[in-house]
């Protein structure tokens, strides 16, 4: 039987910073999946300037949740990472990576497809691309994005099929270079992209979707996953860490306000707004590894964040679905019954029908078609 200690047992003690299993790392994907379900809730493809002032500005708020992307990407680098450093004496490196990945992703990622085509909500041309797990290149075919939620799976699917390459066959050191870099040269990348997309008046062509455009955070949480893996690591260095990168993050977000960082309508703001978030995400990930292996750990693990976290993939994949399918059958009551809200109260009537189905969704997907191919990774790819 596995041993699974608990906080009763051990109040005070300080656990291992990396383990097999790091609830706190759970509760993040819950901050990461709650932040984008508001952002495409109460926020995407919104028109703002028939609220009031202060109903605008609760709304634009939510805005900040589309930075729960730059965490998934963070966390993912850091784990994927930590997972091909601690496997790379494995004869079956390879065959059990993917194999391991595609238990996890494909069952979910494929459901979500046919119901895509079931509800007629994409084209042939991007349901071939998504098939192929290139959905965020799709602008540059000129098929648009019929489903725009699934462009940073296929980031993280061209990380996967690259990144283990290089993990078993370069030292940790020559990786940081490589990750360093990685992080210099994303963001020069968007700054170009913006600078032809004005030259050209393409501004809005997906450019920011291609993976060379977004390979900052998932280069950062590799970098952390190399560096508490040092021998000389400790829990010192570790909070230390994550001071840095916080410091790193706000500083980056005041030099850059005056040279309108805020806004990704500009060169400037398009190359660097997701820095700050990529370093404050890498800071909060550090410090919750810190918090979540010390005697305070219970902080980093509320049962909220860890239910969300748990079903933060599916709940990822469906939100978007469901918050189009509540638009359409709102639509036609409306039109049967005459019903007619408020845009404020058909708002968070929306957020909260729409975004508790998708909860719910995501929950059984969970339990019924993700665990049981779960199951079968632990049981066959040890």
């Amino acid at each position: 039987m596995k041993h699974r200690s608990s906080d009763a047992e051990t109040p005070t003690r300080n656990e291992p910073l990396l383990r097999s299993h790091m609830p706190e790392l759970d509760a993040l994907r819950g901050i990461a999946v709650i932040g984008v379900l508001l952002y495409h809730g109460l926020y995407w493809a919104r028109d703002l300037t028939p609220y009031s002032p202060w109903q605008a500005r609760v709304l634009e708020i939510m805005s900040i949740g589309q930075f729960g992307v730059n965490l998934f990407f963070v966390l993912s680098g850091f784990l994927i990472t930590g997972v091909l450093l601690d496997s790379r004496s494995r004869l079956d490196y390879f065959k059990r990576f993917y194999f391991r990945r595609a238990l996890r992703i494909l069952p979910a990622y494929y459901v979500t497809l046919l119901l895509l085509v079931l509800f007629g909500l994409t084209s042939p041309k991007f349901l071939l691309m998504s098939m192929l797990y290139s959905s965020n290149l799709s602008p540059m075919f000129g098929i648009a994005l019929s489903y725009p939620v699934l462009w940073s799976l296929a980031v993280e699917e061209h990380f996967y099929l690259i990144w283990p390459m290089a993990a078993k066959r370069v030292s940790p050191e020559k990786l940081l270079w490589i990750l360093g870099a990685i992080l210099v040269l994303t963001p020069l990348s968007r700054f170009i992209y913006h600078q032809h997309a004005v030259a050209t008046n393409t501004v809005g062509a997906g450019y920011g979707f291609y993976t060379w455009n977004n390979l900052d955070g998932l280069a950062l949480g590799s970098v952390i996953a190399i560096v508490v893996r040092r021998s000389d690591w400790d829990r010192e260095k570790t909070i230390l860490l994550a001071c840095v990168l916080a410091l790193i993050a706000i500083s980056i977000a005041g030099i850059g306000i005056p040279f309108g960082i805020t806004t990704r309508r500009n060169a400037i703001g398009d190359a660097l707004q997701y820095v700050p978030w990529n370093f404050a995400s890498a800071a909060l990930l550090v410090g919750f590894m810190f918090i979540g292996s010390g005697k305070w750990r219970r902080i980093t693990r509320p049962s909220l964040l860890i239910f969300f976290g748990y079903i933060s993939y599916g709940l990822y994949l469906y939100h978007l679905l469901a918050f189009i399918l509540y638009n359409s059958i709102a639509h036609k009551i409306g039109i049967k019954f005459d019903v007619k809200l408020s845009l404020w109260v058909d708002a968070w009537l929306r957020m909260l029908l729409a975004g508790s189905g998708a909860v719910a969704v995501a929950y059984l997907s969970r339990r019924y078609l993700e665990d049981p191919f779960l199951g079968l990774k632990s049981r066959m790819s040890k």
